[in-house]
């Protein structure tokens, strides 16, 4: 299994790299590539895990991912075709001294903010725009166009995906364990997920996975499978507002609602009935 480093193919006589994903679900492997990944999502929603960190993302979101940076999207299939645009660069793009150019001081700050990563939390529209006129432009308007993206991340407010400082490249045998241990904690979060079963997976003792799963995202196993499955019951508030409290904690995995909203609550601050009832009155507002 292919996981890390992930290649970006460059196509010939481009620097700025564009990619279009359409389909039911984005490249859901954990990968690291050394480009800045800058990524708007068209249509789809679903999870992504961006260094220590899991974040939902649906329509309209917008996202930074600093260079190096481990990170999937784990889009929902039954929501049909997925679309997002992404852009790809490096801060030595158009020459190594180009952003350092007094012309560029405007601009970059954007590279202290990208170490971390982030998500766009303002300016989402002009932003979305932006991005949708990427295919339809000459390099020359391309490049134009890059810049006044740029320009308008540095002005935005953001929210840090992860304050995990990794390691530049994540060796082969240790990406692989973490590949085998994400794409079966994605498939079966749902379910009764057992540590002997996980670490069996990576041929470890429980204890040296635990240990080993610690160093590379800064939290437990299990932290990180409550916060997975966190986030995907918000997911399910936010799109399934006929599904019950009950029915959403089974389906994330909580075998009882008592544990769920302690969970939950510890997690957003607020239990699921509360924290659906406030989604659900803004839009029932709208309606209005």
């Amino acid at each position: 299994m292919k996981v890390l480093p992930f290649q970006i193919v460059k196509p010939l006589n481009e620097n700025l790299i564009l990619q279009i994903d359409r389909s039911k679900e984005f490249y859901n492997h954990l990968h690291q590539h050394n480009e800045i990944q800058l990524s708007f999502i068209v249509k789809g929603f679903g999870k992504l895990i961006v260094g220590d960190s899991v974040h939902q993302f649906r329509d309209g979101d917008f996202f930074a991912i600093g260079p190096n940076c481990p990170h999937l999207f784990k889009s929902e299939k039954s929501q049909g075709s997925a679309h997002m645009i992404s852009l790809f660069f490096t801060p030595d793009t158009f020459g190594k001294d180009f952003f350092n150019l007094s012309d560029m001081s405007e601009i970059k700050p954007f590279f202290y903010f990208i170490k971390d990563g982030f998500q766009v939390l303002s300016h989402q529209k002009a932003i979305g725009n932006m991005f949708l006129q990427f295919p339809k432009t000459s390099k020359t308007a391309r490049v134009i166009l890059f810049l006044e993206v740029l320009q308008q991340l540095r002005v935005a407010d953001k929210k840090s995906l992860t304050d995990f400082n990794y390691p530049k490249n994540i060796g082969s045998l240790a990406g692989k364990r973490m590949q085998v241990v994400f794409d079966y904690v994605l498939h079966n979060f749902q379910k009764d997920v057992r540590l002997i079963m996980v670490s069996d997976l990576v041929y470890m003792t429980p204890n040296s996975f635990c240990k080993f799963f610690k160093q590379r995202t800064n939290k437990t196993f299990f932290q990180f499978l409550i916060e997975l499955r966190i986030e995907h019951a918000s997911q399910l508030l936010i799109n399934y507002e006929d599904l019950s409290i009950a029915e959403i904690s089974e389906r994330s995995g909580f075998k009882s609602i008592s544990n769920f909203n302690r969970k939950f609550k510890s997690f957003k601050g607020v239990i699921p009935s509360h924290y659906k009832r406030g989604l659900l009155k803004p839009l029932r507002q709208l309606k209005d």
